[in-house]
């Protein structure tokens, strides 16, 4: 386990790393930089080879010394090589791979913490030496290093996908200034600044597109490298890759508020939050490795009193024997291992957690709550009739909904404004007040403006005439003076892998249930069509934080999945919040424990199935190193293990809880 801790806090802070996996000190290219990468892999792959190289090293010129030496001993034995050459031929073996632990040991001490397992290994090769067993000593050292390199490349290998979220960002980009581009730090262009992009270059910050239309590569947000073409005046996202044209792009948000540097938080602050497992293996092992001492030094002093043929050489070796196979590396490693390989392979499928504590707790969910619109629906509305009654002018209630509208950032507002087109400057609205879960009042010349859903109109005693149960689709009510003047239908696409999704969820055994503020009638049309039996409609944010409290009462556990301001409470009182952050609100994105960066359903069953499968893994490891430590442990207090099975109890373990943490890399869910 040497070196991890300082991995995980240089991965945070992106500094170069001081562990084993020297590697990590390449510099990374952004593909906006205008080099040609050709050589660039090419040199990149003699540079891993050569940090690999030096890695083993010391543990290539300690191997070829003890070799010589044990061949020197028993194979081509040498009158020269006896006594104190002996012993410093051994000594020379041992200092490429101890000095390292000798250190982080002392510095262990310095800390407070005397029992680590540096301390272990140290008291156990040391004492072999005090006893005249020098290759034993060797060896045990230089497995353990092999071990503990082997391990540190395993954590890299963990963290890649991870990592690579890093790097993602671009630090300067080009602004169009009097139409000359300039190349500026990202972190200090302004709002409303123009950013050129060329072919190939990738986008430091969120904007909207001016250009016609454009093909980004947006593996960078959602795992997937799917080309997604943009049109003039939608929005386009930091770390998206531009295609093959040069475009052009408003900057809208400042460069710390960007989706990307949202992401980037999360998954630097991912590291912090430890699932139960490996709270409880770092208490256990500061418990376990004390307990450990002091047995080894009653199994080498308390045979004194028992034994009639007491050889303290013999008890010294099997107490020393008992420290190696005791060392707890291979859980205190194997575990936080698992939990970065889990969330390493839900960032590279476009899935963030937030810490290894939600992909335990996923893993356990009996009941999925969704919302509909942008969840389970596109969340892209079309308006497809427009009511109004004869009494009013049509044309002039559609441009005062439409300025009412252009508050809102709901995506009924896009669609309203999308059918009535230009925003009319001249009509200037007064007091415009949101009522949430029912829409929007102001006036206009004095007289009374709502726009919303029928229980708006309730709410204010404004009468109608028509059944909102009749109608399908979503309604927005309008009224005007105190009367009800008509309505408009919007429609929304049910999103196409939602009913895949509701089919593999029931399939892992979760119950399903639709929660909106929509229709019900409308919300039970989507429920039936995707296949979910419970689904509720017409509801408030309170509403939905009843539905879920009912559901909690049952003492079970529940991951909600939303997108919206009105969500971030019911995403906040869940076990687990799940928030789609292509469409969804900054709120709700906050409160939520994972994030899907594509806004697809069915990554929701995928979260569930790598939490399952990285539980599954940690707990193998947890059983493995357990059961053969224990062997082990008592097979070298009974003298009949030597420093050989200690190796393989410990370093073999220890690679093999590895080999099977780096497993879920490779899974495909």
């Amino acid at each position: 386990m040497i070196h991890q801790d300082k991995e995980v806090k240089n991965i945070k802070t992106k500094a170069k790393p001081s562990c084993c996996c020297s590697h990590d000190d390449e510099p990374v290219h952004s593909e906006n930089d205008g080099h040609d990468h050709g050589h660039e892999g090419h040199d990149h792959e003699h540079n891993v080879e050569g940090s690999l190289f030096k890695m083993f090293l010391p543990s290539i010129i300690s191997f070829i010394l003890l070799l010589i030496g044990i061949g020197f001993d028993n194979y081509f034995l040498q009158d020269w090589f006896t006594g104190y050459v002996r012993i410093v031929w051994y000594a020379i073996a041992y200092l490429p791979v101890g000095l390292p632990v000798l250190r982080e040991a002392y510095e262990s001490i310095v800390k407070g913490d005397v029992f680590s397992e540096f301390f272990l290994m140290c008291i156990a090769t040391i004492g072999a030496f005090a006893i005249g067993e020098y290759p034993e000593g060797v060896a045990v050292m230089l497995f353990y290093t092999i071990g503990e390199t082997f391990q540190g490349m395993a954590v890299k290998r963990a963290k890649s996908s991870i990592k690579s979220l890093l790097d993602q960002r671009p630090d300067e980009v080009n602004i169009l200034q009097d139409n000359i581009a300039t190349k500026v730090k990202a972190k200090d262009v302004q709002i409303g600044a123009i950013i050129q992009l060329k072919a190939g270059e990738k986008l430091g910050l969120d904007g909207e597109l001016l250009s016609d239309s454009a093909s980004f590569n947006t593996a960078a947000l959602t795992g997937e490298s799917k080309p997604d073409t943009k049109k003039k005046g939608e929005t386009v996202l930091a770390g998206m890759i531009n295609g093959n044209t040069i475009a052009e792009v408003k900057v809208t948000t400042a460069y710390n508020d960007s989706k990307l540097s949202k992401i980037l938080e999360l998954v630097q602050n991912a590291t912090t939050k430890k699932a139960p497992a490996e709270l409880f293996i770092r208490k256990f092992a500061k418990i376990y490795t004390p307990i450990v001492v002091y047995l080894a030094i009653a199994i080498c002093l308390l045979p004194m009193l028992f034994v009639e043929n007491y050889v303290f050489s013999d008890w010294l070796y099997r107490a020393l024997v008992f420290l190696v196979i005791s060392c707890p590396c291979a859980l205190v490693i194997s575990i936080p291992l698992g939990y970065f390989g889990g969330i390493g392979a839900a960032s590279k499928n476009g899935i963030l957690f937030k810490g290894s504590n939600f992909l335990d707790s996923i893993s356990t969910i009996q009941n999925v709550v969704v919302d509909k619109t942008g969840t389970m629906t596109e969340g892209v509305f079309k308006v497809q009739e427009v009511i109004i009654k004869p009494e009013f002018n049509k044309e002039e209630i559609l441009k005062l909904v439409n300025v009412l509208e252009s508050r809102s950032t709901h995506p009924v507002a896009t669609a309203i404004h999308n059918y009535v087109g230009q925003i009319d400057s001249s009509i200037e609205l007064k007091d415009i007040e949101e009522i949430s879960g029912h829409g929007l009042k102001a006036f206009y010349n004095g007289k009374e403006l709502f726009v919303g859903n029928f229980k708006l109109l309730d709410k204010f005693n404004i009468s109608y005439d028509i059944d909102p149960k009749a109608i399908v689709y979503t309604t927005i009510a309008i009224a005007y003076e105190g009367k009800f003047a008509g309505y408009l239908t919007i429609a929304d696409e049910i999103k196409e892998d939602a009913k895949e999704t509701v089919a593999k969820l029931k399939s892992l055994g979760v119950k399903l249930t639709m929660l909106s503020g929509d229709k019900a009638n409308v919300v039970q049309f989507v429920a039936d069509k995707i296949g979910i039996a419970n689904a509720f409609g017409d509801l408030l944010p309170e509403d939905k934080v009843n539905k879920v409290n009912e559901i909690k009462a049952k003492n079970e556990t529940i991951a909600f999945v939303g997108d919206g301001v009105n969500d971030a409470p019911v995403i906040a009182l869940s076990t687990v919040g799940i928030a789609m952050g292509g469409l969804g609100s900054d709120a709700a994105i906050e409160t939520a424990d994972v994030v899907i960066q594509d806004d697809k359903p069915s990554k929701i069953a995928m979260a569930i199935n790598i939490g399952k499968q990285t539980k599954k893994i940690v707990w193998q490891n947890i059983t493995l190193a357990f059961v053969v430590k224990a062997f082990v442990l008592i097979l070298g207090a009974g003298g009949l293990a030597t420093m050989w099975e200690a190796v393989f109890a410990d370093v073999g373990v220890a690679l093999l809880a590895i080999l099977n943490a780096v497993r879920i890399q490779k899974m495909r869910f």
